[in-house]
């Protein structure tokens, strides 16, 4: 039976992990805490449109494939464990507060059509009377009707009940390094080289967890494991995001929908949970792997979601919490073949890792039993980085040019 070692169990790694088992797969996951990094601090929005960007076409597309299998992938996860996930597909209303936020509506909805995608526009009227608890000085927006949202805890729970049901072993240690075969000499257990084979993975406490493939899906810790030869590394970073979680009191009222907001420049985004939670984020910060909650955060989250929603200051206070986003180059993710034999690559997601679960299970669990990338998959090699520079290794991601507040 092939047998494959994924490192990281956040909601990428633990997907493909049931994936992989699903299709005849060996498979162990290692992660001292699986589902307490990004995953933990996700609003789990599911909005390929609503977040459309420049230069971004082919993550739409890959964003709207995924969105296309979440009613699919969720209702299994509940069927086969019990476990609900929070998903919901009821539209996300992205709304301007004043007149400079709603020329920013205007060319994301600009950008939309170009592109090919259908977003409604509505009146500020017509935003308040779909969701009543919208302050009145907002002056109109857009609804994308298709997009959705999960609860990324609830998710993991399910994930990792299906993958206990599918065999997946779990291991709660870090992983400390990369082993494999050492220059083609045969032997297992040496540190691994372009001439070499990745061959399984070397734990805290020196354990060697053997394997046909090794599946790197440690999120922005990917590219600081020991063992990978340069040009395997991804080029990833951590980028942080602080989330609010408020909890909405019996006569308070709820919104009907995930809504996101540009506030005087600023963008901000409200997601509730069936269950009265309100989550509210997210700061965008290149902060290095600083995981406070700072008192500027959170001001500023909550500063910005009273302006278009003001009822949420009769909300309980539930939690605020800090997660490091796998960053790249590009803001999309790296996916298949490493150009070291045996490793695999599955990191990059940024604010993306939720949304994309479902097709990135689909294809690298294709990948690994036929050496075969899916076609959605094909443009986010880490081949493109490459390209970019010629003759040159993938090195550390650059940080783009982005504003401090970004969807997360």
């Amino acid at each position: 039976m092939t047998s494959a070692v994924v490192i990281g169990g956040g909601v990428i790694g633990l997907s493909v992990a049931w994936r992989a088992a699903q299709r005849g797969l060996a498979v162990t996951v290692i992660d001292p805490a699986p589902g307490s990094g990004a995953t933990r601090a996700a609003a789990g929005m599911l909005t390929p449109v609503t977040e459309v960007a420049y230069a971004e076409k082919d993550l739409l597309r890959l964003g709207i494939e995924s969105l296309r299998r979440y009613p699919d992938f969720a209702a299994e996860l509940t069927r086969l464990t019990g476990e609900p996930t929070g998903f919901r597909q009821d539209g996300t209303m992205q709304v301007g507060y004043d007149a400079d936020d709603m020329a920013v509506i205007g060319e994301v909805h600009a950008l939309q059509e170009a592109f090919g995608v259908a977003a409604q526009r509505l009146t500020a009227r017509e935003c308040r009377a779909a969701e009543p608890l919208l302050d009145p000085a907002v002056r109109g927006g857009l609804l994308t009707a298709g997009d959705g949202s999960v609860d990324p805890r609830r998710l993991v729970r399910a994930l990792l009940a299906a993958a206990g049901q599918a065999g997946v072993s779990m291991l709660r240690q870090p992983a400390a390094e990369v082993i494999g075969t050492g220059g083609g000499d045969g032997r297992a257990g040496t540190v691994p080289s372009a001439a070499g084979r990745a061959a399984g993975v070397r734990l805290a406490d020196g354990t060697e967890v053997a394997a046909d493939w090794v599946v790197l899906a440690a999120g922005w810790e990917s590219a600081g494991l020991a063992g990978l030869p340069p040009a395997a590394m991804p080029p990833v970073r951590p980028v942080k995001g602080q989330i609010l979680r408020l909890r909405a009191g019996p006569q308070a009222g709820q919104l009907s929908r995930s809504v996101r907001g540009v506030v005087r420049g600023r963008s901000v985004y409200l997601v509730p949970r069936l269950d009265s939670e309100l989550v509210i984020g997210a700061t965008q910060e290149e902060m290095g792997a600083d995981t406070r909650v700072t008192a500027g955060g959170v001001w500023e989250l909550l500063r910005d979601a009273r302006t278009l929603i003001p009822a949420i200051t009769e909300f309980g206070f539930a939690e605020a919490c800090a997660g490091l986003r796998p960053g790249t180059p590009d803001n999309a993710p790296v996916l298949g073949p490493s150009g070291l034999p045996g490793l695999v690559l599955v990191t990059g997601h940024f604010r993306a890792g939720v949304l994309l679960a479902p097709i990135t299970a689909e294809a690298v669990a294709e990948y690994l039993v036929t050496q075969q990338l899916a076609a959605p998959a094909v443009p986010f090699t880490l081949e493109r980085f490459r390209r970019e520079e010629p003759g040159s290794p993938a090195g550390p991601a650059r940080p783009p040019a982005a504003s401090s507040r970004e969807p997360g």
